[in-house]
């Protein structure tokens, strides 16, 4: 027995290990990290003798991320924020020296525009907005007691930032480095299995409706966070700077391939009774081989050089998916269908030809991945996400609100504190701004910075003053700091991490010269708690973003995807369509945490529009590239009536209700009509006719509007009202 388990010993030993390293070793490297960076940046600012040592190990902390690339891009948006900060301060307190109250009111109306940014980018660019808005407040409050030295001050804090930013920088990127490729690489090899698994299993029907909408909602938030990934690693990564169109490109033919899928599923499950199931049968063999090219993929994670096999595999399959469409076609034509079955057929086939084409654009991309230079990087398009301008102007309000008035008690009762205070809601403020539940975050922000005054205290009065030099001083704090990073490495405890470790070092850090002065210490923590805790009251009670409000805000900005698709140009249409759909379905499905019928219905406003919308933007693609004949011109009757189709689904999903709901059946009922009515000569398949395409959109549009599960049905505006 002992013989045979000791062979197993050193393997099992092996894995443990390699599952720790991938877990809690994750999270002690960060501690490390954390630790060092700390230690270096301090030890130069006190060599250097900068004013405000405790700036630079605040921006450490700030800066600090799991991965590498994470941390160069917000140092990089950081030094951009602060950058645009100082260039707008300067000459705001060259004008306005003499006028305190002017001042404020203009410093406080640009921390609002920088806070309104933030929540309008919610990426590392509203980071960047965050610290220009940061940054204007850190120079510009010290200005009002002493604008004579407004100048030296903001240059000392530019240099104390930029210090902050390059240890981390230096420490994450060469120290145990963590890189976003990997997370990268990890989440598009993950995202591709689990969606050809469960795109199996539907086309097989062993797939329940609540699985596919929870998939469908965490396949749209991969894709705002694969796209985030992207800029990350092209900061860490010259082997994914080389490929950044080809990843982007990558997400993009994702996003178009499951909603292509959704809608054949969609579709499938529309064709009910006797007749719908002839069709079904019809269907049975291209479904089942496409289906035996999906089932091996959701077994195991794809690389690409499986993509490169899967790609030629796939081409092949195309040209064998045809020929068994045209021979269902022929069996079901034997049967004699009805004309709405062989229109059903006809839809049905091209959706699932076309999935198969768009599952090939993607292999062909993901192969790409392997050679350094392809002609796929060329990808003008780009990511677009969308944020509801109210909610981001709102978000921007409050906090002009907040500063200016914390800012005008400050300057009336001469609090001298109160610098603190104001600085550290135009902090928290902008921090907030793209956080899912500001309220919650900004209390466990004070929480965090409880905790640090507890610290703070002990440390000031009981511990540094016994200590001498600075290797005693390091080990003092070496605790605090480790257990800050420990809270901020885990998301659940990041908000505690974050509020203990920025304002320890803001409020406790010894000075250069250090000075042991209670009441100082007591003030300045007075003055960040209120700010925190005023910053927090106002996210609960002034139009808080998880409320109803913005729910229907949400909703309606949904709706007016269609009516982007209708209406937009060409050239970008399909990636601004299908991201700005996705992000706006993220942003909803954050803010309804806890409340799961408002993110169902949210999400099946998502699935309308997708379905919708991408039926109309390839009825408008064909219509852009008919050849020039006469029964495709602009002035036919199946043009206009397309146009007026066009016109009924925008009043839809502007104000829908029964009444445009019977408007646009009428209106694509009419166009079905006279796209039939139009002689054509050409072969009547999908591959060879444009009138048999257009065809089959018109028809796929008048299946969502009749879909009952559609938030769009018969009956479902009385119910939502």
């Amino acid at each position: 027995m002992t013989t045979s388990r000791a062979p197993a010993l050193p393997g099992a030993l092996r894995r443990g290990l390699d599952e720790w390293a991938q877990s809690e070793g994750m999270i002690w490297a960060f501690i490390f990290k954390a630790l060092l960076t700390a230690f270096i940046a301090l030890w130069l600012a006190y060599r250097l003798e900068l004013p405000q040592a405790n700036t630079v190990l605040a921006t450490v902390f700030i800066v600090m991320q799991p991965e590498s690339g994470q941390v160069l891009a917000k140092s990089f948006y950081r030094i951009l924020g602060t950058l645009l900060g100082l260039t707008v301060t300067v000459p705001l307190i060259a004008l306005f020296a003499q006028e305190r109250v002017l001042f404020l009111l203009c410093l406080s109306l640009w921390i609002g525009v920088c806070t309104a940014g933030a929540a309008r980018y919610r990426d590392f660019r509203g980071y960047g907005c965050v610290l220009a808005g940061y940054t204007a407040a850190l120079i510009g409050l010290p200005s009002i007691a002493a604008p004579e030295g407004a100048f030296m001050q903001a240059l000392w804090r530019v240099l104390e930032i930029s210090l902050g930013i390059l240890c981390s920088g230096l420490v994450s990127a060469l120290i145990l480095p963590q890189n976003s490729s990997t997370s990268l690489r990890r989440l598009l090899a993950t995202r591709f299995r689990d969606f050809a698994g469960f795109a199996g299993a539907a086309l097989a029907g062993q797939l329940d409706g609540q699985r596919l909408e929870q998939l469908n909602a965490r396949f749209a938030g991969e894709a705002v966070v694969l796209d985030n990934l992207r800029n990350a690693s092209a900061f860490e990564d010259p082997h994914f700077r080389m490929r950044s169109g080809r990843l982007g490109r990558l997400n993009h033919e994702f996003m178009v391939l499951s909603t292509r899928f959704h809608g054949l599923h969609q579709l499938l499950q529309r064709l009910q009774g006797e007749a719908g199931e002839q069709v079904r049968t019809a269907l049975a063999p291209c479904l089942a081989g496409v289906g035996a090219v999906l089932a091996p993929l959701g077994q195991h994670l794809c690389s690409e050089a499986d993509a490169e096999v899967l790609a030629q595999r796939l081409s092949d399959s195309k040209r064998e998916l045809m020929q068994q469409i045209r021979d269902a076609r022929q069996q079901l034509a034997a049967q004699q269908p009805s004309d709405g079955q062989l229109l059903d057929f006809n839809t049905a086939a091209e959706q699932l030809y076309r999935f198969t084409s768009d599952l090939h654009d993607y292999a062909l991309t993901h192969a790409s991945l392997l050679v350094h230079r392809h002609a796929r990087e060329q990808w003008q398009d780009s990511f677009t996400p969308r944020a509801n301008s109210l909610a981001a102007a709102v978000t921007g309000m409050r906090s002009a609100l907040l500063v200016l008035l914390l800012g005008g008690f400050w300057i009336a009762t001469a609090w001298p504190s109160g610098e603190t205070c104001v600085l550290t809601a135009a902090m928290v403020a902008g921090l907030m701004a793209s956080a899912p539940s500001p309220w919650q975050q900004s209390l466990r922000l004070l929480i965090g910075a409880m905790g640090s005054a507890v610290l703070g205290g002990l440390l000031q009065f009981w511990v540094l003053p016994w200590l001498d030099g600075f290797a005693l001083l390091f080990c003092a704090l070496a605790p605090v700091f480790a257990f800050g990073a420990w809270l901020l490495a885990r998301s659940q405890t990041a908000g505690y991490g974050t509020g203990l470790l920025l304002w320890f070092c803001i409020v406790a850090l010894p000075a250069n010269l250090p000075a042991y002065d209670f009441h100082r210490l007591l003030n300045e923590y007075l003055a960040a708690l209120l700010a925190i805790g005023l910053t927090t009251l106002s996210l609960a009670l002034i139009l808080p973003p998880d409320r109803p409000w913005l729910w229907r805000r949400l909703e309606h900005d949904l709706r007016m995807r269609v009516v982007f698709a209708v209406s937009g140009r060409l050239k970008g249409l399909v990636a601004g369509f299908e991201s700005g759909t996705r992000d706006l379905l993220n942003q909803a499905q954050v803010s309804a945490v806890g409340r799961p019928e408002v993110q169902r219905r949210l999400l099946r406003w998502m699935f309308a529009v997708l379905e919708i919308g991408q039926a109309v933007i390839e009825l408008r693609q064909e219509q852009a590239r008919l050849p020039a004949e006469p029964c495709y011109g602009e002035g036919m009757p199946w043009q206009v009536a397309i146009r007026a189709l066009g016109r009924a689904l925008v009043r839809l999903f502007i104000q829908p209700d029964e009444g445009n709901r019977l408007r646009a059946l009428a209106a694509v009922e009419q166009a079905i009509a006279t796209v039939r009515q139009t002689p054509e000569n050409r072969p009547p398949q999908f591959d060879s006719s444009p009138l048999r395409r257009v065809l089959s959109y018109l028809h796929f549009i008048r299946s969502s509007l009749l879909d009952p599960n559609s938030p769009l049905a018969a009956g479902s505006f009385v119910d939502a009202a």
